[in-house]
């Protein structure tokens, strides 16, 4: 882990109980729902709240914040939302895809600033990046689903004789049907197969990569997905034990032993969702505020992983990384 991140992640770690339990003081205080689908573990929560706090927001004093946590366990995410709903929060934060799809279905009042959806449009959420209508705004996880099919790209472009490519996705994930056929499309183009395999939590990852072992795998794409950012060191460890290269959505993967990441800054997607939420608190809507589609994109490589593998990354594509673990 990154030093910055891991003084967020502990200074967040010990906010979070007296957060989670603050009460609405007296005064106007406003109520935000924060519901995510992974784990409370993570840096970009305390960035977001860092965020708020330079905007006037400071839990405690003018907003109250209830936070909720799937934990990787998305079928918790309709109760999750239900709940935030029955508070009557002012303004629901989601993130990534199923959380945001859970808070839709359950209100069509109360605004909802969204994080990381990986197609909005797609998912039927919004009517148009430019006029989303609804109650819902915020920012999308790519520009497009191109990203899914540039990550594929780059594992080929590490490892270049791969054939067949293993690539798990969550079948509870709305967003990675989605990114399927934009990987369809970018194998094609690639000249790769795809072995497209599923896992809904850790107790399917063993039958998914028995799957890949018995079709010979040359590398596996882990789609960006709450699950697979909570089980990360898993994932990494038995791509590890079965020699296979692995390209995954987040950075946090690659530290915890993966090969490769590409995919937005989710710090700066969290950041810049807190201005959503200033903006609707002072009476914004939703509807008139146009979704923003991420601008800065990281490639992180870990050449520690690279070496184990026996694998020699290609110095042109080092170069071009944000981040290189030795």
């Amino acid at each position: 882990m990154r030093r910055r991140d891991f003084i967020a992640v502990v200074s967040s770690a010990a906010a979070w109980p007296l957060a989670a339990r603050a009460e609405q003081p007296e005064g106007k205080v406003r109520r935000i729902g924060f519901l995510v689908g992974g784990s409370s573990t993570l840096a970009y929560y305390e960035a977001f709240r860092r965020a708020l706090r330079e905007l006037g927001w400071v839990e405690g004093q003018n907003i109250a914040v209830d936070y909720r946590f799937a934990e990787g366990r998305l079928d918790r995410l309709p109760d999750l939302a239900a709940e935030l709903v029955g508070l009557k929060v002012d303004l629901i934060v989601a993130s990534p895809s199923p959380a945001v799809v859970a808070a839709a279905n359950a209100t069509k009042a109360i605004p909802i600033v969204m994080i990381n959806v990986g197609d909005p449009v797609g998912l039927g959420l919004i009517a148009n990046l430019a006029h989303p209508g609804g109650n819902l705004t915020g920012i999308s996880y790519s520009v497009g689903m191109e990203t899914f099919g540039k990550g594929l790209e780059l594992l080929k472009e590490a490892v270049p004789k791969i054939r067949l490519v293993a690539v798990l996705s969550n079948p509870a994930n709305p967003a990675h049907t989605l990114g399927i056929r934009t990987l369809r499309v970018a194998a094609q183009s690639l000249g790769v197969q795809l072995q497209l395999l599923e896992a809904r939590g850790p107790n399917e990852f063993d039958a998914a990569f028995a799957a890949m072992a018995k079709e010979r795998v040359g590398a596996l794409l882990v789609m960006s997905d709450s699950v697979f950012t909570v089980y990360r060191t898993q994932l990494a460890d038995l791509a590890a034990k079965n020699r296979l290269p692995s390209m995954h959505g987040i950075s946090e993967a690659v530290e915890a032993g993966g090969l490769m990441s590409y995919g937005p800054s989710l710090t700066d997607n969290f950041v810049g969702a807190a201005s959503f939420v200033d903006k609707i608190l002072k009476g914004a809507k939703p509807a008139d505020l146009p979704v923003q589609q991420p601008t800065k994109f990281e490639l992180v490589i870990n050449l520690k992983a690279a070496k184990a593998l026996g694998l020699t990354i290609p110095p042109a594509l080092v170069v071009r990384a944000d981040e290189v673990i030795e």
